[in-house]
This record gives structure tokens, C-alpha cells and sequence, in this order.
């Protein structure tokens, strides 16, 4: 009890101590988020966890700078890899790249270990560097555009909705001609080629294009092309089965995307992460509910993927958060505030990590009131708690094995082992070097696609119109066939199978039954 605590408040703390021990004791396997306070003491006995088998429900890690988000990604993604669970880490600032080296102990760590009642040991971790594009430090991933798809490309280039659906239509002109869109500069070649004297019939077929739209299309395009960003679309395409993948210790690797050189194209970075996830749940086969997750993906400044979002987009976000679960993956969304994550999407993150919130405007205050209200009713209160918390310090509330909400419990974080600052160069080139998917990504390759194969048809095109037709020496031959004899009269069915109608129509039938195989919910299409 502590010095000034009455009989009656040191008996609602006990109770309230034991509500959280009951609520957070579980039979499997768990990742331990620290010790619960209580009156500002911390209580190692009443340890706050959460179960490995409730990680594919989602999560939602929030709080205001310097609070300690980021050290709640690495403590989660330390007790992930080492219980076999594969980790995916969106690394904006560069300071997750420590996972890679051991933690060196020092006063801080060992009061926080003490505190809440933690073994420390500086501890590495199997880490995996990508970089989108090669920009940065990592080996370079890409996508191609025809699997990116129109609504997260409409989303990089903040086309709206209008301008969104005629970019479906030049996916579906694209797909149809079997015109192969890799690079940018397929899809430039492509809309080029719609609003030329020679696409105009084309054009006009599709319906609901415009040649206007068409250009402003374009422009954008260019735009982004100038901008650098050419060199995250190609291939070889990554194979988001590479994040599936554990190491010969059985640790689950983690796979950590440096993206500090893209963050003046945050659209692109954020989409990018989108589509990994689409193609994830495009790929993967239901598992329904495991022990244990197959991939936990952590989403870091989630309020990117959302700003200026297209309802359709919305949706389509929704949709495969709520859909992804049943394939073994979790998603934790990153972000400042819970206010930065749209109700439809929030409503499914059903692990919650809340660090301290501000509340210096009117705006703020009221976001604290908004965020208070989706937590269960505790004993705490939690919009003066919310603002008073200190660094490392959380409001948490997770789903059970049985997936009921657990007691709202203020809690003392536990301290990494990795290193919590960035690995040093060395570290992190060595450990590219030494990577199997180098072989496998770091060279660009090329082949005949869209803007190739257009090229190529317009210089036949001018090739044929440049040559004089030759002149006739008698009467122009018939085009129909010679007569089979009687034995070889074809049949009636070989007669309907060999007819230019039945195979318009078959070709038609098979491109929308691939592209429907192929799409998944963000429309995105991967050609295998």
C-alpha cells in the first residue's frame, strides 16, 4: 500500500490487480507487452500479454511522438521472430534496422528490467533488408504495374474517382490486347496510344473514356515518372511469399523495408504496402484461426494510406483487413491517433496498444474523448491517464483466446533486446550481401511489353503504308478453300469450333476469366 492509500482504495486496487491477472492469463502462447500500474507502481506479478492466437485479429498501435511507439513494433516483432512467427516492418525513420544487432545493456534498460520484472539479454534477431526500388539502403523490390492496378495507382496519383474508373478502363484495354504493362512507361504508352489518330477507334470502343481524362492521366503520369518513382515498378516482380519465411534457428524472419528515401512520395510507400498485402491475401490459403499467426505486418504511418483516400479505396482497405484474418495474417496499424483510422477499419482492430495522446487544441481534446470511448469500461480514468502516461508507458486492451475484449490495463512496456537505434552500416551491407533474394531481385530485367510491342506495331504499321501494293497479273484468286473430299467434310461441332465467332468468343471468355481468377479485391493482378 502506498504511503496516503486508504484501507478502501488499497482493496479497489487488489481487486482491480486481480480483474487484470485473470483477464490476461492464457493457456498458449503469448507476446508480453509488460508490467500493470497501478497508482504509478509497477506490478510484475500481473504481467499484460497478449495471445498468439488473436495476433491475425489486428491491432492498432497509436500515440503521439517520442511516446514510444517504435519500441513497441521492435519489442512485438523480438517475441514474434523468436517464437517462429515471420515479421514484416515498414522502417520510415531507419531506426528498426537495430533488430539485426544485439542491445547493449545500459542504466535505463536495467531500471525498466527491474521495474517490470524482466530477464534482459542483448539479443540479434534474423532481419532481411528491402528498399523499394533500390533507393536506399536494402535489396530493391518492385511491382509491376499491371499487378499494382488501377485503384492504387489511382491512389499514387491522386486521380479522383472519375479519373479512377477510366484508368480501369485502360487496365481492361490493356488486359484484353494482352499488352504486358511492367514499367510506367507501358502504361504512358498505352494511353499514348488511345489518344492517337490510330487508338482513336479503340478509344472510342472502351466507352466512358475521354480523350481529356485520357490526358490528364498522362500528365500525371509523366509528373510521377519525373519524380523518380520509374524505379519501383518493373520486374522482376517480389514475391510477397518471401516474407512467409523463418530462419535455420526457427526464429521467424524479419523482413524490414527502409523507406527514409521515399518519404517525399508517401502516397507511393504506404500504396506500396497496401499492394503486398492484397497480393498476401490474393496468394495465401485460408487457415481460418491458427495457434499462431503466418505473418504479422506493421503498418507504420498508417495515417499516409488513408489520407485523401477514394471510398472505393476505403472499401477495398476494409475489405481485405477484414478478409486477411482468415489467412493467417496479422495487421497492426501504426499511426499518431486512432482518429487517423477510418471507423470501418478501426472497428476490426481488436488489439489495442495506446501510448500518451496530447491535448493542446480543441481538435485534440476532442480526438481524446472519441479515443476514450472505444475502450472498455476500467476502473482507470482514462482521459486523464491518456495525457499523463509516460515514455514507454501504454493504455492495453487485447482479445482473449476466446475473443472477448480483456481488462483495460495501464502498462509498464518492457525494454527490447535489440539494438534501439540503427544498426550500423556494416551490420546492414553484410547482411544484404550474404541475402538469397539477391540473386533473385537486385537486377532489373526487361522484357517485350507494352511499350514495346507498340512500338513495334506502329512501325509496321508505317512500314506497310510506305509500300506500294503490287500490281495484279490476273483475276484475284478465290478465298474461299478447295472442297475437302466427301471423307473429309468437317463435322458439324468442328465446323462451329473452327468459326472465327466461336473463337472470338472463346478468346473473349478466356481473357475476363482470367483477369476475374486474377483479381483480387484491390483489383490487382499478378501474370504468373
Amino acid at each position: 500500500m502506498t504511503e496516503n492509500a486508504t484501507p478502501e482504495k488499497h482493496a479497489t486496487s487488489n481487486a482491480q490487480l486481480d480483474e487484470i491477472r485473470a483477464g490476461y492469463s492464457f493457456e498458449g502462447g503469448a507476446l508480453l507487452f509488460g508490467a500493470t500500474v497501478i497508482d504509478g507502481t509497477a506490478h510484475p506479478d500481473a504481467p499484460v500479454r497478449v495471445p498468439l492466437a488473436t495476433l491475425n485479429r489486428h491491432g492498432l498501435v497509436a500515440g503521439a511522438t517520442g511516446t514510444g511507439k517504435t519500441k513497441t513494433l521492435q519489442l512485438m516483432a523480438e517475441q514474434l521472430s523468436g517464437q517462429g512467427v515471420p515479421v514484416f516492418l515498414a522502417d520510415i525513420k531507419g531506426d528498426l534496422s537495430g533488430m539485426a544487432t544485439p542491445g547493449q545493456a545500459n542504466d535505463r534498460i536495467t531500471s525498466r528490467a527491474a521495474e517490470v520484472g524482466q530477464q534482459w539479454t542483448g539479443t540479434a534477431y534474423p532481419t532481411e533488408f528491402l528498399s523499394l526500388g533500390g533507393i536506399g539502403n536494402g535489396i530493391p523490390i518492385r511491382a509491376a504495374v499491371s499487378s499494382f492496378g488501377a485503384t492504387l495507382l489511382s491512389k499514387v496519383l491522386g486521380l479522383n474517382e472519375t479519373q479512377e474508373s477510366s484508368l480501369g478502363l485502360v487496365f481492361h484495354y490493356a488486359d484484353s490486347k494482352q499488352l504486358w504493362l511492367d514499367e510506367l512507361k507501358d502504361l504512358r504508352a498505352v494511353v499514348s496510344f488511345l489518344t492517337s489518330d490510330e487508338g482513336k477507334a479503340d478509344l472510342k470502343e472502351l466507352g466512358g473514356l475521354s480523350s481529356a481524362t485520357a490526358g490528364v492521366i498522362l500528365r500525371e503520369l509523366i509528373t510521377f515518372a519525373d519524380q523518380g518513382a520509374e524505379a519501383f515498378f518493373g520486374t522482376p516482380e517480389f514475391d510477397t511469399k518471401d516474407l512467409l519465411r523463418t530462419a535455420a534457428d526457427g526464429k521467424g524472419l524479419v523482413t524490414c523495408l527502409e523507406l527514409p528515401a521515399v518519404q517525399d512520395r508517401p502516397a507511393l510507400f504506404s500504396t506500396f504496402l497496401m499492394w503486398m498485402l492484397a497480393d498476401l491475401y490474393h496468394d495465401l490459403p485460408e487457415v481460418g484461426d491458427p495457434e499462431k499467426p503466418n505473418l504479422v505486418f506493421f503498418f507504420d504511418e498508417a495515417h499516409l494510406l488513408f489520407d485523401g483516400a477514394s471510398k472505393a479505396f476505403l472499401d477495398a482497405i476494409q475489405q481485405t483487413v477484414r478478409l486477411i484474418r482468415s489467412k493467417g495474417v496479422g495487421v497492426f496499424f501504426v499511426t499518431q491517433s486512432p482518429k487517423d483510422v477510418p471507423g470501418d477499419v478501426l472497428a476490426q482492430l481488436g488489439n489495442r496498444v495506446q501510448h500518451a495522446l496530447r491535448a493542446y487544441t480543441p481538435d485534440d481534446a476532442k480526438a481524446l474523448k472519441a479515443a476514450v470511448s472505444t475502450y472498455p469500461h476500467s476502473a482507470y480514468d482514462l482521459e486523464e491517464l491518456l495525457t499523463s502516461l509516460g515514455t514507454g508507458e501504454a493504455v492495453v486492451t487485447v482479445l482473449s483466446e476466446r475473443g472477448a475484449p480483456t481488462p483495460v490495463a495501464w502498462t509498464r512496456m518492457i525494454a527490447p533486446q535489440s539494438l534501439m537505434a540503427p544498426s550500423d552500416d556494416a551490420t546492414i551491407k553484410g547482411i544484404i550481401a550474404a541475402s538469397t533474394l539477391g540473386a533473385k531481385y537486385a537486377v532489373a530485367t526487361n522484357r517485350d511489353s507494352a511499350f514495346e510491342m507498340l512500338q513495334a506495331k506502329q512501325a509496321a504499321a508505317s512500314a506497310q503504308a510506305a509500300t506500294p501494293a503490287p500490281a495484279q497479273a490476273g483475276p484475284p484468286a478465290s478465298s474461299q478453300p478447295a472442297p475437302r473430299p466427301a471423307k473429309e467434310q468437317p463435322s458439324l461441332v468442328e465446323q462451329v469450333v473452327t468459326s472465327s465467332a466461336f473463337k472470338s468468343a472463346l478468346r473473349s471468355a478466356g481473357t475476363v476469366l482470367g483477369r476475374e481468377i486474377t483479381r483480387s479485391i484491390f483489383g490487382t493482378a499478378r501474370r504468373r
